[in-house]
């Protein structure tokens, strides 16, 4: 195989919602191509993209594939992305790895909320796209409607390069306002028939032409001056204003196809040979220092290890970005993440599940490697004496968890190792191994990413797991000031046991001032504060202890045992055994004994008199709430904001975002453990979601009283 040059090398990626049809166009341009001899189908399982058991099983895409084509003595790496919105980490990663971003929309059912959440995730990383409406031939195309809708939403940026003459079943040419010829193909597609436009079609193909000239001469000063004095542009001229507009995405060609039946499929193969940027092209990547790196060949020699994989018969497969320099089989570079030296004893070019080795990749090129000792998708390798690093790729917080065990208790370090390795092949798959749930949580976009781990699990790994609901990490916390003492006292022969504390517990506030007189019925206790812990809780708000004993009642070497005792119970609440936060405490009297008195006899008083005084403190419960935005369409807005109102959720705002509505919640976390699958049944998979963590609050009385009975109930079993 050739080896491409950076100005040789362009890398692409393959976006769109789940069924527009992105595999099938994936094998029509392979075939195209001459990669592949006879295009495979999703139902024949027989796909270059869909290779993995488990997307055989379900019959569409969970990883991205790459592949890679020479065509028009350019290499094109090609990365195609599940379409699933539960599966979008793939397409992030895609999209920070290549320059350029295909998303095709099925013709059928025209801009889906998918479709936009993926172009939005383009425009925040500032990559060209390309439109391919595909699907042409299906039976409810509809092509002005399509294109009607993408210039509501994405602006009059969306500029056609061809339109077809008919949809639906009888689709079988179009018109190419770029070259101005018209394209026809036969039933089974393949070389079209290239012919002069119709009569009938010229004064629209012209029309069209004109707008093309225009959004392509805007990009560049010279061919406006060009387009200004001749009225037209050369079909290389276009070529390079569309370039630089795809480049500041001032453009957004849209092409026409059917994927099935390879039509027009080699014409947009052309297009991405001759048009899309170079890796040159595009601005240059910056590492962590926010230095910017240049894809130069002669540049020293770093790789960004961006995908991994696990497949049969070889094990771990590691997929990279050459960032800079060239890339040698055999070369022995540093670890600059992780730390350790690795020797990449082979690289290889890949399509999909078939490598091709080869001697040597230029900067801007992707390969992949096996059998490194100690690599993690994310890592940086340097050769010696460079030291870049990159940690560019940022992914969305998850939207669904679930616990997860195994079916037999004594595989839970097995389970641990599968899931670390899960999370490398996808990290949009995050796993806690809970201390304060007492749970291993898996998180991710939604229950089918969930359940598309479960199934290779148990089919692949062979281990039964169990999904169970999450617990939820409530709070505990109190709202007024109490008081409480307890004497721990216990004889058994020789040295006994003997602490009394006396203590007060309060809300605190951080504008709360130092303690001075507490009234308690009759009873005034006055402060003096001798010394103050300020103690930041791991789990969110502050324990502030007061030392106000005076007198030497008790002995100041027995303060940090009492403040152990005070954490012991912080970390188990005394309603729910949740965490407490948010209390200050003052420690104001006590007795000790010249020789029974130890730690242990003042952890177990100052634990004691606190459980007391914070049942008496009128204490809350708090539960976790989210900042929820749902994106939905207008005809289903009044189903998703009854739900949302059926889960406590607080409506805080309503607009209307490119054709679709936007609903701005905040939910309580219990309320949200379903709502992906919920969702997605009322609108038709046709919405989408975000959450984020917004603030602890308190919980309904009533829903704190069923916790209060679930919590006895669950230690009187014990």
């Amino acid at each position: 195989m050739k080896v491409y040059q950076t100005n040789e090398i362009k890398n692409i990626s393959l976006l769109g919602s789940k069924g527009s049809g992105k595999t099938t166009l994936a094998e029509a341009m392979l075939y195209e191509c001459g990669v592949i001899k006879r295009r495979g189908s999703v139902e024949a399982k027989n796909t270059v993209s869909d290779y993995f058991p488990v997307e055989k099983e379900y019959g569409y895409s969970v990883f991205s594939t790459i592949f890679y084509a020479e065509f028009l003595n350019k290499k094109l790496n090609v990365i195609d992305c599940p379409g699933a919105d539960d599966f979008v980490g793939n397409a992030i990663t895609a999209l920070n790895v290549t320059d350029t971003g295909v998303i095709v929309i099925d013709a059928q059912y025209g801009v889906e909320v998918g479709t936009q959440n993926i172009f939005r995730t383009t425009a925040s990383l500032k990559k060209p796209v390309i439109f391919a409406i595909n699907q042409l031939d299906g039976e409810k195309a509809d092509y002005e409607n399509t294109l009607e809708q993408m210039r509501e939403i994405f602006g009059k940026k969306v500029v056609p390069i061809q339109y077809p003459l008919t949809c639906g079943a009888g689709f079988n040419a179009m018109i190419d306002v770029l070259l101005m010829k018209k394209y026809s193909w036969g039933p089974e597609g393949g070389v079209p028939v290239i012919e002069e436009i119709p009569a009938e079609e010229m004064e629209r193909a012209q029309e069209m032409h004109q707008a093309l000239v225009e959004a392509a001469a805007e990009n560049d000063e010279t061919l406006m001056e060009k387009f200004f004095e001749q009225g037209h542009l050369s079909e290389d001229e276009m070529r390079e204003g569309i370039r630089k507009g795809l480049v500041d995405r001032s453009i957004f060609p849209v092409f026409c196809v059917s994927a099935l039946k390879d039509m027009g499929v080699r014409r947009m193969m052309e297009f991405l040979g001759n048009v899309v940027p170079f890796v040159e092209d595009m601005p240059a990547p910056v590492d962590s220092e926010g230095n910017e790196v240049k894809p130069d060949s002669n540049g020293p020699l770093s790789i960004y290890m961006f995908k991994t994989t696990v497949e049969p018969h070889i094990g771990e497969v590691q997929y990279f970005k050459v960032m800079s320099g060239t890339l040698t089989a055999g070369v022995d570079l540093d670890n600059v993440t992780r730390g350790g030296r690795e020797r990449l004893a082979q690289i290889f070019c890949v399509c999909g599940q078939i490598k091709t080795q080869v001697d040597k990749l230029c900067a801007g090129d992707i390969g992949a490697t096996v059998k490194l000792k100690d690599v993690r998708t994310g890592n940086t390798l340097d050769e010696k004496g460079c030291e870049m690093q990159f940690d560019f790729i940022k992914y969305p917080a998850p939207k669904y968890s679930r616990a997860i065990r195994p079916v037999t208790e004594s595989d839970a370090e097995k389970l641990s190792v599968i899931l670390t390795r899960m999370h490398e092949e996808d990290p949009t798959w995050e796993v806690e191994m809970s201390k304060e749930l007492k749970q291993t949580i898996l998180k991710g976009q939604g229950e089918f990413h969930l359940r598309t781990l479960k199934w290779r699990v148990e089919n692949n790994d062979k281990l039964p797991i169990i999904f169970e609901e999450p617990r939820i990490p409530y709070r505990e916390t109190i709202t007024k000031a109490a008081r409480a003492d307890y004497r721990h006292k216990k004889q058994s022969g020789g040295a006994g046991q003997f602490g009394e504390v006396h203590l007060i517990v309060e809300p605190y506030s951080e504008d709360a001032p130092v303690p001075d007189t507490y009234r308690f019925g009759n009873q005034e206790f006055k402060m003096s504060v001798r010394d103050t812990q300020e103690i930041p809780l791991q789990w969110g708000g502050k324990l502030v202890v007061h030392n106000c004993i005076v007198g030497g009642a008790i002995d100041a070497r027995f303060i940090p045992a009492i403040v152990k005792g005070l954490m012991d119970r912080m970390e188990q609440g005394p309603l729910t055994g949740s965490y407490a936060r948010d209390v200050r405490v003052c420690i104001y009297d006590g007795k000790m004994h010249p020789v029974d008195s130890n730690e242990i006899s003042f952890r177990l008083a100052a634990r004691n008199a606190f459980s007391e005084a914070f049942r008496n403190a009128n204490p809350k419960v708090l539960e976790p709430v989210y900042d929820v935005e749902v994106m939905v369409p207008s005809d289903v807005m009044g189903d998703v904001m009854s739900d949302l109102q059926g889960r406590r959720a607080i409506i805080m705002g309503m607009s209307s975002e490119n054709g679709f509505e936007k609903i701005s919640a905040r939910v309580p976390l219990k309320e949200m453990a379903s709502y992906s699958t919920a969702l997605s049944s009322i609108t038709g998979g046709r919405s989408s979601f975000t959450m984020k963590f917004s603030s602890y609050e308190l919980v309904p009385g009533d829903v704190q009283d069923k916790l209060l009975k679930e919590y006895a109930e669950s230690n009187s079993e014990d």
